[in-house]
C-alpha cells in the first residue's frame, strides 16, 4: 500500500461512517476495510501511517494542537496527530502547511464553542495494528515501522503558555480559542 492508497482508505472509511469527523468511527472503519486487504499490505499501510506522523511532526503544528485541546504532551500530540489523519488527507496537507488555518474547519469552531472537546484520534494509531489481527489472527510482525522524526524548529521553542507569542504565531486560532 502506498500513499495514495492509504489516503482513498481513510476517503472510503469517512464516507462509511454517519459522521466523517468523528475519529473514532473512521478508525473503526478504516481498519475494517484495511483488514480486507492482503496482509503485506496491512504491515505497509503502518508504514504509511508513520511517515504521516513524522510530515506532521513540527512546532507549528504542536504549538496550534497546544491551543486547540487546551495543552498537549507528547502523546497528546500523537493522538492529535491521528486525529487530523482521520480528517482526510486534504485536510491533512493544509493544516500541516499551516497549522493556522486549522481554525477554518467547522469541527474545530465547534470543538472551541463546545469548551473542552479535545481533538484526538488515538484510535486511528492502530489501524493497522487492528486489522491484522482481525484478518490473521496474528499481532503485526515484530519490529516497529521506520520512524525517524525531524528535528523541531528551534525558532518554535517557547513556552506555549505565553498566549501574546501565541497570538502572534497563530493569530486565527488564538483569536478563537484564547480570547
Amino acid at each position: 500500500m502506498n500513499k495514495q492508497q492509504f489516503w482513498e482508505l481513510i476517503a472510503t472509511a469517512r464516507d462509511r461512517v454517519l459522521d466523517p469527523h468523528e475519529s473514532e468511527s473512521v478508525a473503526r472503519e478504516a481498519a475494517s476495510l484495511l483488514a480486507n486487504r492482503p496482509a503485506e499490505e496491512i504491515v505497509a499501510a503502518e508504514q504509511v501511517l508513520w511517515d504521516l506522523m513524522v510530515k506532521s511532526y513540527t512546532n507549528p503544528l504542536w504549538a496550534a494542537a497546544y491551543i486547540a485541546n487546551g495543552g498537549c504532551s507528547d502523546d497528546g500530540f500523537d493522538y492529535f496527530r491521528g486525529w487530523l489523519i482521520a480528517q482526510g488527507r486534504e485536510v491533512f496537507e493544509r493544516v500541516v502547511a499551516d497549522p493556522d488555518a486549522l481554525v477554518e474547519l467547522p469541527i474545530v469552531q465547534a470543538a472551541a464553542a463546545a469548551d473542552g472537546v479535545d481533538l484526538e484520534g488515538e484510535d486511528m494509531l492502530g489501524i493497522a495494528w487492528n486489522a491484522h489481527i482481525t484478518a490473521t489472527g496474528d499481532q503485526l510482525p515484530a519490529g516497529p515501522p521506520t520512524i525517524r522524526y525531524p528535528q523541531l524548529d528551534p525558532a518554535w521553542a517557547f513556552d506555549f503558555d505565553d498566549s501574546d507569542e501565541m497570538a502572534r504565531r497563530l493569530p486565527r486560532l488564538a483569536a478563537l480559542y484564547l480570547e
